[in-house]
């Protein structure tokens, strides 16, 4: 790809991306609120210092004696309040590829990363992200500052869809990883998730890290769509394939999609620590949604 060719789809990546700033900021400011940071940060334990209460802080947090003496409300901080650093891991695979509407699921997991990325921009926090494809891998170190994250995230949007004629396989530098992020940093996943057992690394991470995973899922990954003969275009082996709609067929796309299941829980246990999102599915109401029942479980 041209030089050229990349600055137009940066910019055109930016161009989505800012659009989509507004609305993040609308819902953090309205919706979320404080709900956002207090769905990764829970309440410390141990005091720091008094700070000036603002819109969204937890009320219970309020020293009623340093308000009454100086007339307006302040809170006490705790040292878990620290700054969160946020881990975006896209994982590129070819089968991402695959759409039965008007989006692939690529293309909506990738606007649920752009979106995750301005949450963290719109929070102060500081995010890193991780491309990875079959044939290698970018890394953008954590950053804080919405011009910083804005670029490393229409970086992201940008970037081409692998080789459909290539490797198929995906593989995280998990050691680079384990170094560039602080302890307990915030790791999110994105990937299309088939059936597989877990990487070897990841045993490792889930410890060090709060480990959480998206995924996009095309209706047809559901279900097959009703029929007796359709016609549908395999990014996996790069052929168009017709499908009888038998009963053989439609019993091993539900053996799959339990498999698949059963491997997605067995990376992510905890149903608070995953995300499934529909191609046709607002992907900011289904974070709104993801953080109203992480802090409603606290």
């Amino acid at each position: 790809m041209s030089s050229d060719t990349n600055d137009l789809v940066t910019t055109s990546a930016l161009a989505l991306l800012r659009r989509l700033e507004w609305r993040v900021r609308h819902a953090v400011e309205t919706v979320l609120s404080g709900e956002y940071r207090s769905a990764f940060r829970g309440r410390g334990m141990e005091f720091d210092q008094v700070v000036r209460y603002e819109f969204g802080d937890d009320v219970r947090d309020i020293d009623w004696n340093v308000t009454a003496r100086l007339g307006e409300p302040y809170r006490k901080k705790f040292v878990e309040e620290r700054e969160i650093t946020f881990m975006v891991l896209f994982e590129d695979s070819p089968s991402l590829q695959f759409g039965s509407g008007a989006q692939s699921k690529r293309e909506a997991l990738l606007e649920l990363a752009g979106l995750v990325m301005l949450l963290g921009a719109v929070n102060r926090d500081r995010v890193g992200c991780i491309h990875a494809t079959p044939t290698g891998y970018t890394f953008n170190e954590p950053m804080r500052g919405r011009g910083a994250i804005m670029h490393s995230a229409a970086n992201l949007v940008g970037r081409p869809a692998p080789a459909l004629d290539g490797p198929q396989s995906v593989e995280f530098p998990w050691r680079l990883l384990s170094k560039a992020a602080p302890k307990h940093s915030i790791l999110i996943w994105l990937g299309d998730f088939p059936p597989r057992i877990a990487p070897e690394g990841w045993p490792v991470m889930a410890r060090r890290y709060q480990t959480m995973g998206f995924r996009v899922d095309d209706p047809w990954d559901r279900e097959l769509p009703s029929g007796d003969r359709f016609a549908a275009y395999d990014p996996l082996t790069s052929q168009l394939v017709t499908l009888d709609g038998s009963r053989g067929e439609r019993a091993a796309h539900a053996a799959w999609r339990e498999e698949r299941e059963q491997a997605w829980t067995a990376l992510f246990p905890d149903p608070l620590s995953r995300l499934v999102v529909s191609t046709e599915e607002n992907r900011l109401d289904a974070l709104v949604r993801f953080f109203h029942a992480r802090l409603a479980a606290r």
